[in-house]
């Protein structure tokens, strides 16, 4: 895998290429399931860097998905952790502004560096997070927790 280095910041982050691979590889694992979603990557502030819609993917799922990615990269935290918060009684996670606290983001390491996220919608929580699991891990990237 290859990183852009952002010049004069010296900070590591995903490039096009590696975006783009984890969208194949989150394609792959979604047609195992017969799931059509639609799948976000982003870089360390947030920004889209690739995204992926499948044909039959429900209307909502492309700005589920952008909102999860951007969860996961800015709160350094997979996505799905803001739900259970919620769900556990803690509502004032609803107040984080920008923030989709739905199952789906996780943050992406590189060599112990956190270099974005990718967030999955369309196949229902836990699967989301399976798929987003599974791109992660075909390129060697690991989940920041």
């Amino acid at each position: 895998m290859t990183t852009a280095i952002s010049p004069g910041f010296n900070q590591l982050t995903i490039n096009l290429e590696t975006a783009q691979q984890l969208l194949s590889a989150a394609s792959t694992t979604a047609a195992q399931g017969n799931w059509s979603i639609s799948v976000a990557i982003v870089d360390t502030s947030g920004a889209l860097v690739a995204f992926a819609k499948h044909d039959h993917a429900i209307g909502i799922s492309p700005d589920v998905a952008i909102g999860k990615a951007r969860t996961a990269a800015l709160l350094q935290a997979p996505s799905g952790m803001f739900e259970n918060f919620i769900n556990q009684g803690q509502p004032s996670f609803l107040a984080t502004p920008g923030t989709t606290p739905l199952e789906g983001g996780i943050p992406l390491q590189w060599q112990g560096t956190l270099i974005g996220a990718i967030g999955v919608s369309g196949a229902h929580g836990p699967n989301d997070t399976h798929i987003a699991l599974q791109a992660a891990q075909a390129l060697g990237l690991t989940n920041a927790h």
